[in-house]
């Protein structure tokens, strides 16, 4: 019996003032060249949010769509919109940097985000009324700030300003006077990783009906990193987004593996869950705001809108084998291994064939792949190519050279087994987990039975190693699913009347104590 995906949530946060003030590409321009044309005009390429509300990668992303849909429209998707788009899917939704703004302020737990009183006031009237935050205590907002403090923070403490609709409406503080690891700039990222994952895990368990307090063990694959001067990465973004879901009965710790953290992650989940030290662990990613507008020069230079103006976040729930939902076959775990070589086709061998020769498989016998599903809008501008193509052909081409296809067939097989991109550029998020929400509705309808889910990552930008990294595992349909109710497992019905058993004697126990 393996570990099952039970679903999985999406979110985007429009977040035009964060691109501007806190995106690296732009961050470096305004040090290296303050008078640039580039950040003079910047404002002119920027979206409103009904924009991109309508962008149609984003209502892919978060589930309004499949992502067939963006093979039927017309590029530039960014000049056809969705017509009466919805910022809320099936998945999560798209939020205006407002109200970011109201929960970055609602989840510091140290007095950083000051936002003054009008700002605040609206910003909270919206959050009482949205379906995740409806009679939740969001009294920290209308702790507010005066305009004139707001100001002296901003000019004389460094302090990030935080402007909405042209206007300074608050700021974040620095946590520390001399600690660089705690200036405003970097907790200015951290808290939007922190609030944008928890937003991501809020719907989740909306979405999936689940009780935050049945969670044990939450995993953050992000590619941001708190502490202090002492501990620069010392953690613990999971911690921190499980204490503001409500997540009282978790633990949990952060893993880091530049993009193919969420899928590390999700294995490491279903590794626990498999060995019955947790039941139920959610793996999520916060928004990294540092690549906010990463390729904008190159967007602005080309005439076209900025489209890395969204943080992405998610959140997966792995648990034990419900004999329904799609299971991770833990048995079958591609990985690039430290002797594997750093060539296209040895690390396709590596995460995709290896674990499939072990089961027998050939290459076509997975429905879909989820490879680095980078939006190629973004992608080609910048001179990068359409990233999920290149990796569909590597992957086809490798099934030629087995001898599994014609070499005329490729082009097919990027259509039936591949995607169009439609991730944000945000690192970590592309990187094989924004199919995983469709993944299990698919197979759970019948329209799939296998999936491939890809991770792979940049080790050498930390000039530590100059290694590849990548990692994959399966989805398939649950094997109990599929049988008649009479012909269900002995062992899954052994398992069930076990916990069962084990649920009357513990009530039994504790109603012996209360006596």
């Amino acid at each position: 019996m393996f570990p099952v995906i039970r679903g999985a949530s999406y979110v985007l946060i429009h977040a035009p003032h964060l691109l501007v003030s806190n995106g690296t590409t732009q961050t470096m321009e305004k040090k290296k060249n303050p008078e640039s044309t580039y950040l003079k005009k910047l404002p002119e390429y920027l979206r409103p949010f009904e924009e991109v509300t309508a962008y149609p990668p984003n209502q892919v992303y978060i589930g309004n769509f499949e992502a067939g849909f963006l093979e039927k429209t017309p590029r530039p998707w960014y000049q056809n919109q969705v017509k009466d788009a919805n910022r809320f899917g099936p998945y999560g939704e798209i939020m205006p940097e407002d109200e970011f703004f109201g929960i970055m302020k609602n989840v510091d737990s140290f007095d950083l985000v000051h936002l003054e009183d009008a700002f605040a006031q609206s910003t909270h009237r919206k959050l009482t009324s949205h379906p995740l935050f409806d009679g939740h205590d969001l009294s920290k907002i209308l702790k507010t700030t005066e305009k004139d403090a707001i100001d002296r923070m901003i000019e004389q403490d460094n302090a990030e300003p935080l402007i909405f609709a042209g206007a300074t409406v608050g700021c974040i503080k620095r946590a520390h006077a001399q600690d660089e690891n705690l200036s405003a700039h970097i907790m200015a990222e951290n808290l939007a990783a922190k609030a944008s994952a928890l937003i991501a895990v809020k719907h989740l368990f909306k979405n999936l009906d689940v009780a935050p307090d049945s969670i044990d063990y939450i995993i953050e694959a992000s590619e941001e990193a708190c502490g202090d001067m002492n501990q620069r990465g010392g953690g613990n973004f999971a911690k921190a987004i499980g204490e503001s879901a409500g997540c009282i009965q978790a633990t949990g710790a952060d893993t880091r593996a530049f993009c193919a953290g969420p899928a590390h992650a999700i294995i490491q989940a279903a590794a626990l869950v498999k060995a019955g030290v947790f039941k139920r662990v959610v793996v999520t990613g916060g928004g990294a705001v540092s690549k906010l507008g990463m390729n904008g020069k190159e967007h602005a230079a080309k005439g076209i809108p900025i489209l890395e103006d969204v943080l992405g976040a998610f959140a997966v729930l792995i648990s034990e084998d419900d004999g329904v939902h799609p299971v991770i076959r833990t048995d079958l775990v591609g990985r690039h291994r430290i002797g594997s070589g750093s060539s296209p086709q040895a690390v396709i061998q590596a995460i995709v064939t290896d674990p499939l020769d072990a089961a027998g498989l050939k290459i076509q016998d997975v429905d879909k792949y989820s490879v680095e599903m980078q939006n190629p809008e973004i992608t080609e501008p910048a001179g990068a190519g359409d990233v999920p193509k290149a990796n569909y052909k590597m992957i086809g081409a490798l099934a030629v050279k087995r001898g599994e296809m014609e070499r005329k067939d490729l082009d097919a097989f990027v259509r039936e087994h591949g995607m169009p991109g439609f991730a944000p550029t945000q690192g970590h998020v592309p990187s094989g987990v924004p199919f995983i929400g469709q993944s299990v509705d698919m197979i759970m309808a019948g329209q799939l039975s296998r999936v491939m889910i890809i991770g792979k990552g940049s080790l050498f930008l930390a000039r530590m190693t100059n290694q590849f990294d990548g990692i994959s595992f399966i989805m398939e349909t649950n094997q109990n699913r599929a049988q008649e109710p009479d012909q269900v497992s002995s062992d899954f019905i052994k398992k069930a009347l076990a916990e069962v058993l084990r649920d009357f004697a513990q009530k039994l126990l504790e109603s012996e104590e209360e006596s």
